[in-house]
């Protein structure tokens, strides 16, 4: 009985386990799709479609918009100035979102007019006429299409500093009218009259652009000592504890420099040149002797020199409460005696000093550090007396001297090229350098660390430039930190490159999915267990 009942089970165990089997087999032609091999191919043509569509979309923004992204702007820059008004028209490129600077000929348009602005105080409409002028100048070196995009802005010097801020805002006014109906994209008030502390820190600026050295260590950059007209800058890094009238910060790239920065106003060389004659007038100057029926001694004027009465008038930026010279003067030219009465210059006031030590007059100047950069009337005359930089102020000294006390006639003879007045400076400003630069800040007579240049690797070194450079950077940063704007507002194409860049996302995901093996659940017999099994997609 037993035996008989388990011939009678093993045969039902058999026909389940064939069963088991079939159902397994039948399965597997699912897999096994006749379309399968269409289906790949059409899937392939998509992938490959949308890969290529991207890619082609993405070059397109690669050149085209970079091709806009890289696009032409313009920016221009009046220099209003203490002896005259000079425009500055840059042409510049956007790369990356970062502005790519042209100093050279190409990319850099300049005109000057004369007078100064400050020349104008009793006739404000002649202010607005040179302006005029100017930004005619401007509208032809600007393509017309540009004009409405590109910013002009009026920064005017030392010699608006000494006119009374009535004044200054009266001829502002008028130069704001003219800027206003220029074209130009203009605010009010991007016509303004500048610190001296800031017409130094955009010297700073430029020369340190120029070298290479703006945006990294703030060690390895160059001070400038700048002599303009009516006033002279003085700023470099320093590691001193100084007031904070006189300490500036500035952040570019990823260094913040610590600044001395003042302008000493009034020691400009042609001022300063009006100053030491006024004390010669007074005869509070000790130089200043009457003589020969009350004729003053002019040790500063070269022999034989006479004074025309058109040539009396003094500069424009000393018109405040004076109108004429004397015409008693008796030029005595004499250049150690001119660089004497020019050390009492610098020194006067110095009893008022409230700081550990004053160089120049009452003014803190901690002790030079680093390399410098003579600019301005330091490169002039030294330019004109064929100056090196190594040993220059010895060498200026014995150039000043020969010319100082040359005579009158024959030194028109040899520099006939050259206006009178412009010529009759040299005897001054070759003894109120050595005054300044030696006597007064105690740079050695030999000393190497100071070049005098008015230009590096073609860059002209114009505080109007340092102006526009950082301008350009603030700019920069503020659209940088406002990248979210810039995409919604669709002013840029940045849009189109977020678009490229999900397209190509998108396509490499396609690529990960189509290439990763497809995942199926089967039987397995062996383990009696159903399992996870890869395989190939179309398999």
């Amino acid at each position: 009985m037993r035996r008989s009942n388990a011939r009678k089970v093993r045969p039902r165990l058999e026909n389940q386990m064939d069963h088991i089997k079939l159902q397994y087999r039948s399965a597997r032609p699912v897999f096994r799709n006749p379309n399968s091999k269409n289906a790949k191919h059409r899937s392939r043509i998509l992938l490959y479609t949308s890969i290529l569509l991207a890619l082609v979309l993405f070059c397109y923004i690669l050149i085209f918009w970079n091709r806009d992204e890289q696009r032409k702007r313009y920016g221009v820059v009046i220099d209003g100035g203490s002896t005259g008004t000079r425009i500055h028209v840059f042409k510049y490129e956007v790369r990356n979102g970062n502005s790519v600077l042209d100093f050279t000929e190409k990319g850099l348009k300049t005109m000057k007019v004369s007078p100064g602005l400050s020349a104008h105080i009793e006739e404000p409409e002649r202010a607005g006429a040179a302006v005029a002028e100017l930004v005619e100048f401007a509208r032809r070196n600007v393509p017309k299409e540009y004009w409405g995009k590109t910013e002009i802005r009026l920064m005017a010097t030392a010699g608006m500093r000494l006119l009374k801020e009535r004044d200054q805002e009266r001829i502002l006014a008028v130069c704001r009218k003219v800027l206003r109906g220029s074209g130009f994209r203009f605010l009010d008030n991007w016509a303004t009259v500048i610190s001296g502390s800031d017409e130094g820190l955009y010297a700073w600026v430029v020369a340190n652009y120029a070298l290479g050295t703006l945006g990294g260590d703030p060690a390895h950059t160059t001070g400038i000592i700048e002599l303009g007209g009516a006033s002279a800058q003085v700023i470099f890094v320093s590691d001193e504890p100084m007031p904070p009238e006189y300490s500036r910060k500035v952040k570019f790239g990823n260094f913040t420099y610590n600044l001395y920065s003042h302008s000493l106003l009034q020691y400009g060389q042609n001022v300063a040149l009006e100053l030491l004659r006024e004390l010669l007038v007074s005869g509070s100057q000790e130089e200043a002797t009457e003589s020969e029926g009350r004729k003053l001694v002019d040790p500063c004027t070269p022999r034989g020199y006479t004074r025309d009465q058109e040539t009396q008038k003094l500069s424009p930026v000393s018109l405040i409460e004076k109108n004429r010279y004397p015409s008693t003067f008796h030029p005595y030219g004499n250049f150690s005696e001119c660089r004497s009465a020019s050390l009492k210059l610098l020194r006067k006031g110095k009893d008022r000093c409230s700081y550990q030590r004053c160089y120049i007059g009452s003014t803190f100047i901690p002790k030079l550090q680093g390399k410098f950069l003579a600019t301005e009337n330091f490169f002039y005359t030294s330019k004109f007396f064929e100056l090196t930089p190594r040993g220059f102020l010895s060498k200026l000294m014995v150039a000043g001297q020969q010319f100082c006390e040359g005579d009158w006639t024959e030194l028109k003879r040899k520099y006939h090229s050259l206006d009178e007045e412009e010529l009759l400076r040299y005897c001054f400003s070759s003894a109120y350098i050595v005054a300044l630069l030696h006597d007064s800040l105690g740079i050695a007579l030999d000393d190497d660390r100071i070049g005098y240049a008015n230009q590096v690797q073609n860059i002209p070194l114009d505080w109007a430039l340092g102006a526009f450079i950082l301008h350009s950077a603030i700019d920069s940063d503020v659209q940088h930190s406002n990248w979210i704007m810039i995409v919604i507002s669709g002013d840029s194409s940045t849009l189109l490159l977020l678009l490229g860049f999900s397209l190509v996302s998108i396509a490499a995901w396609i690529v990960f999915k189509w290439r990763k093996p497809k995942q199926k659940t089967i039987y397995d017999l062996e383990k009696g267990k159903y399992i996870v099994k890869r395989g190939s997609r179309y398999s």
